[in-house]
């Protein structure tokens, strides 16, 4: 499996660049990688009176690996008290391609590259464009397993390239 690029070098929000041509078949980014987040609803899907929401504390880009990861922490912590009796959503969606131009160094690198012209650069994964206090995670619980849940969001948001802060609130 090839080694991801550091995300670091994906985190600043960019306007997503639109390749305009006259011809249709270069209009467009061709061979788009498949988005790694297996499920947006988990748990039940009956709506709890508490609600937990995990907001990001930052404007930046989440790449869709760690919106996976942190989902499978929450699933993994809520499922060990009881796998029934909460639910929970992934509030982004990781539709913003991310592309990479490959420089390469070294001898004889100047005669196999072509630098910045047609720098486009491949599509290698997808990432999320989320602003200053936007929701990540929604997990719906009773109140008794408001604890349980608070832990599974602390713990997913070590997953996530940002701070985050845990909100609660009563529904209805």
């Amino acid at each position: 499996m090839a080694k991801l690029r550091q995300a670091s070098s994906y985190r600043k929000i960019k306007r997503p660049y639109v390749r305009i041509s006259k011809v249709k078949s270069k209009a467009y980014i061709k061979g788009v990688p498949h988005i790694k987040i297996a499920q947006y609803d988990i748990g039940d899907k009956i709506r709890y009176p508490w609600e937990l929401k995990l907001l990001s504390k930052k404007a930046l880009q989440i790449r869709d690996n760690a919106l996976e990861a942190a989902r499978q922490t929450i699933v993994k912590t809520m499922e060990k008290v009881s796998k029934t009796g909460w639910s929970g959503k992934v509030l982004v969606v990781p539709h913003h391609v991310l592309r990479l131009n490959p420089l390469a160094t070294g001898a004889g690198a100047d005669r196999f590259q072509r630098g910045m012209s047609l720098a486009f650069g491949r599509p290698e994964g997808h990432a999320a464009q989320v602003k200053e206090n936007q929701p990540l995670f929604a997990l719906y619980v009773p109140e008794e397993k408001i604890p349980l849940a608070k832990q599974a969001l602390s713990k997913a948001a070590a997953k996530v390239p940002t701070p985050c802060k845990i909100v609660i609130n009563k529904i209805g």
